[in-house]
């Protein structure tokens, strides 16, 4: 190439003069320049910030240029990875730009290119690789193959979004329609977990009245749905289908009559066998305990002990010469210490009738005679046995006398309502004759128990007042507690277990 090249001098002193002013200005401005990519070819640009030199290499007037120069399109990599810009692209500033590239995928794919399901996060600490120490992860064998599908249907966060067919995916669900409140369902939903049966078989089991177990029962008892949300389930004239599975439920036996009562009558009647063995039960330790402490000898000397030794302490007052005393007294004898600051009146009372006890023991069993330690060591077991010999006196203390006066009402209501059931609200239709042959022979055989039952109480709660009376005399008709007799002997006799093993250890 042929390049007009002005002389040198002129030329430098033209640069150091005119240079500031006007930078490259010569005739030939008007010579059209040679496309930025064919200068880049020529030379190298400089890199700023210094200025750019003012001796500049302009092209010969006869050399021509075609009017559209394009640069040579450099090869671009096929995507999803190609570089902004390769090595060998240098007329890429004004060329045609690259394709542009696909985005970095976010989400894994799975099968047929599709997103993988969300899971649900199993959360865990990360360990850093340890480039200079080897681990056990570094020989792992990686033999083990993931079941896609297995862990989808088990741990998939929203099975009910993932749809197979391309179809599926671009159709909306339509909204469920809510009968019940969403917190009542959610409720409703938990219990019917215990249920483990359809609702077929709840109602094959209402109508013929057996069927179902203790736990399924009780369950059921507890979604007995209010009157209000019994009467939005039986309007419900809608799909069926777009009901929750638990309105579904209910809707199903609630086409039964009186189904939730049917329920309750059969939870009644499966329970009633236990409630009447633990009443009699109760009621047979209050007689127990009754005659254990009319009857007990030991128990009487030791009140009569403690009868003359608190007379033997109250002479020349107003309380000596005392008869009698309430049994809340026995409470307040490890409250009496001796001058010695150890032994209590309770200790004494004790030490005083561990001899006559010991011979007492000692002639029972026809023995030889005995040393006086002898006979106090024989006479200590004796005494630490009374909390042995009053043992339903002791269990009797924890009972509410009222708790059992109310379960025998229930009891008794209970049947009321059973016999009502059956004898007026199901014995008009024929289709219940299942049901109702099944609860007669029930109420027969339940009847005659309650009978005995309240009988039992009647003759307990006599014994009760008789047995205080027996003690305290004329008992107040407003006592807060029929049986605070029992629990005062409890208390003592802990206390009088812990005063003879103080005595043994001595």
């Amino acid at each position: 190439m042929n390049l007009a090249t002005p002389d040198i001098s002129s030329t430098q002193d033209s640069s150091q003069t005119q240079c500031p002013q006007t930078p490259c200005n010569n005739k030939q401005e008007k010579q059209p320049f040679e496309s930025s990519s064919d200068c880049q070819k020529s030379f190298k640009p400089p890199p700023p910030p210094p200025p750019p030199p003012c001796v500049t290499y302009f092209p010969s007037s006869s050399q021509t240029f075609p009017k559209s120069s394009k640069a040579p399109s450099s090869s671009i990599p096929p995507p999803p990875f190609p570089p902004p810009f390769s090595k060998g692209n240098k007329n890429s500033a004004n060329g045609p730009p690259p394709p542009p590239s696909r985005p970095p995928q976010s989400t894994p794919l799975g099968k047929y290119a599709a997103p993988l399901p969300k899971l649900k996060p199993f959360h865990w600490d990360k360990v850093k690789a340890a480039p200079n120490q080897p681990m056990v992860w570094d020989m792992l064998p990686h033999s083990f193959k993931l079941d896609e599908e297995m862990i989808e249907s088990l741990f998939g966060d929203n099975l009910k979004n993932s749809m197979k067919s391309d179809e599926a995916k671009n159709k909306i669900p339509s909204p469920s329609k809510h009968v019940l409140e969403p917190k009542r369902l959610q409720n409703i939903s938990i219990l019917s977990k215990a249920l483990n049966v359809t609702a077929k078989e709840v109602c094959k089991a209402l109508i013929q009245g057996k069927g179902l177990g203790l736990q399924q029962l009780e369950a059921l008892v507890k979604m007995v749905p209010t009157n209000e949300e019994e009467a939005k389930l039986c309007s419900y004239e809608g799909d069926i289908n777009e009901l929750e599975s638990v309105e579904k439920f209910f809707k199903e036996i609630l086409e039964i009559p009186f189904a939730f009562l049917r329920v309750e009558a059969m939870l009644y009647r499966e329970n009633f066998k236990d409630e009447v063995v633990q009443l009699r039960k109760s009621f047979s330790m209050l007689e127990e305990a009754c005659k254990e402490l009319r009857s007990s000898r030991l128990f009487l000397k030791l009140l009569e002990a403690v009868l003359k030794t608190g007379n033997r302490m109250n002479v020349g007052t107003s309380r000596g010469g005392a008869r009698a005393f309430k049994l809340d007294t026995l409470l307040k004898l490890a409250h009496v210490k001796g001058t010695d600051g150890k032994t209590t009146l309770l200790h004494f009372v004790v030490q005083e009738i561990l001899l006559s006890e010991g011979i007492r023991v000692s002639d029972s069993i026809m023995g030889v005679e005995q040393s006086e330690e002898d006979y106090r060591r024989m006479g200590l077991d004796r005494v630490s046995g009374l909390s042995t010999e009053l043992s339903n006196v002791k269990e009797t203390a924890t009972i509410d006398l009222n708790v059992l006066a109310s379960c025998v009402s229930t009891l008794s209501d209970g049947l009321a309502t059973l016999q009502h059931l059956v004898q007026k609200d199901l014995c008009m239709d024929e289709q219940n004759g299942n049901f109702v042959n099944s609860m007669r022979s029930f109420i027969n055989y339940a009847e005659k128990i309650l009978k005995d039952l309240q009988g039992e109480e009647d003759r307990v709660l006599t014994q009760v007042k008789e047995i205080t009376e027996f003690f305290h005399g004329d008992v107040s008709k407003h006592e807060d507690n029929p049986l605070r007799i029992f629990v005062i002997v409890r208390e003592f006799l802990g206390m009088l277990d812990h005063v003879c093993k103080e005595l043994r250890s001595s």
